[in-house]
């Protein structure tokens, strides 16, 4: 796999799709746990079942490909809870605001 192109598994929704969708209506409890799992736990557990879907297949890129999925929904979360105030979001994310701008560009979010 070359370019950035996504891997098999990733198409399919090993990463994303359905666990994107149980992230929008799943409530993150006040040990930022969700169904009982840190972020850090969901990530392992959704790279590893990434690794265990490419079924032998070579891939690269996988820093930017998970990034680019963390990345968007992260952004977006945010700037829903501070009401679309991107001043307030840029804040809350410790970014510049133009940064946040660029990067919600970027993802088609503006």
């Amino acid at each position: 796999m070359t370019g950035k192109s996504r891997p098999m598994a990733c198409q399919h929704g090993q990463i994303g799709g359905k666990d994107r969708q149980m992230a929008k209506t799943t409530p993150i409890t006040n040990n930022n746990e969700v169904n009982g799992k840190t972020l850090r736990e969901c990530v392992h557990h959704s790279m590893s079942t990434f690794f265990e879907n490419l079924d032998g297949q070579q891939t690269t890129n996988i820093y930017e490909m998970v990034m680019a999925e963390m990345e968007a929904p992260l952004l977006e979360s945010v700037l829903h809870h501070a009401g679309g105030n991107q001043t307030r979001a840029s804040e809350m994310l410790g970014l510049n605001r133009g940064t946040l701008r660029k990067k919600l560009k970027q993802y088609d979010l503006l």
